[in-house]
């Protein structure tokens, strides 16, 4: 009896072979290049029966008071004080019983001199105010690049935020949800559930350089709610940030413009690398604050693209001048 596995192929000519070599070798290649894209070390799957949306942290907003602020001086904790005062008051923003989520940049395993990392002496001086406000839980959390045990330690913010109060949470695989970002690129993705479960958000990012995108300030600060493979998105870094900064809109940004890391950023390492500023700038409105925060990386609105696509979604305004700004010595 003929077996049907004791059939022979048929003989190809040269030409047939090519053509045939060819389609096989496409269909491995592209199965290859999508496996890549598409994989990812966070297990989506686990949430594929949900898709959730970011809730907007905002709140309403008084023309009685500045839409940001410029404090300088050394006392960090005074500093932010004075510079909320301007704003309305940390409980304009912050009312008892709130679950607040606080996004420092916590992504490199660095000390804090290196300014690689939000000032921890800054992370602190939010948590107490924060407590001072009666918010119920205080939680802080970043999506690290480097081991985040390693950076949270070594950046000084976690012994800060026990001391002060708060709350560490380390994001683990099990911790993302799918989220609809509704940008033009980023759409389905991976998020941290942290923000999915709190009331208010604070962004606290710090001025430093990026060899890609030219800086990290406010907008850029939000890669650090993704999981998956994030650094796809920099082959179109700068609608990738606009579409972060469109999908959380948080309840209060302070930006760290205390030590600010000149060059060689993101990750740093150089002191030589590290100027002094002593400066906070903190309010409403990402794309001011982001625009404002360019003068200590000697860059102009020109050079940093994201910032007029922002503007022109309605995220915000570039001309910080144009804006109620209160600037402060402490």
């Amino acid at each position: 009896m003929t077996s049907k596995y004791n059939k022979k192929e048929p003989v190809l000519d040269r030409r047939k072979f090519i053509k045939k070599s060819a389609i096989t070798c496409g269909v491995a290649l592209s199965a290859g290049a999508w496996g890549y894209l598409f994989y990812s070390k966070e297990p989506v799957r686990k949430t594929k029966g949900k898709v959730y949306e970011f809730k907007d942290f905002r709140v309403p907003v008084s023309n009685i008071y500045a839409k940001m602020t410029v404090a300088r001086g050394t006392d960090i904790g005074k500093m932010l004080r004075a510079s909320l005062e301007k704003l309305g008051g940390i409980t304009k923003f912050i009312q008892p019983g709130d679950k607040v989520l606080i996004k420092p940049n916590v992504g490199w395993d660095r000390q804090p001199e290196q300014a690689a990392n939000t000032n921890p002496e800054l992370v602190s001086a939010v948590v107490k105010l924060c407590r001072e406000a009666k918010a119920s839980e205080i939680l802080v959390t970043d999506v690290s690049v480097n081991d985040s045990y390693r950076c949270f330690a070594r950046s000084g913010i976690e012994n800060a935020v026990l001391q002060s109060g708060g709350k560490i949470l380390f994001t683990s695989e099990s911790d993302f949800v799918s989220t609809d970002m509704k940008g033009e690129l980023l759409k389905i993705w991976p998020v941290s559930k942290f923000y999915h479960e709190a009331d208010k958000v604070i962004n606290v990012p710090i001025v430093k350089n990026h060899s890609l995108s030219k800086c990290t300030l406010a907008m850029k600060n939000w890669y650090g709610v993704l999981g998956g493979q994030r650094n796809q998105l920099h082959q179109a870094i700068n609608t990738s940030i606009v579409d972060l900064a469109q999908a959380v809109r948080p309840t209060l940004t302070v930006m760290d413009a205390t030590r600010v890391l000149k060059k060689n950023g993101p990750t740093g390492g150089n002191l030589s690398d590290v100027s002094i500023e002593n400066t906070i700038i903190a309010g409403l409105d990402e794309v001011a604050i982001d625009s404002y925060s360019l003068q200590f990386l000697d860059l102009k609105k020109d050079d940093v693209p994201y910032i007029e696509l922002a503007e022109k979604r309605g995220l915000g305004i570039s001309d910080w001048r144009s804006i109620h700004v209160e600037e402060i010595k402490v």
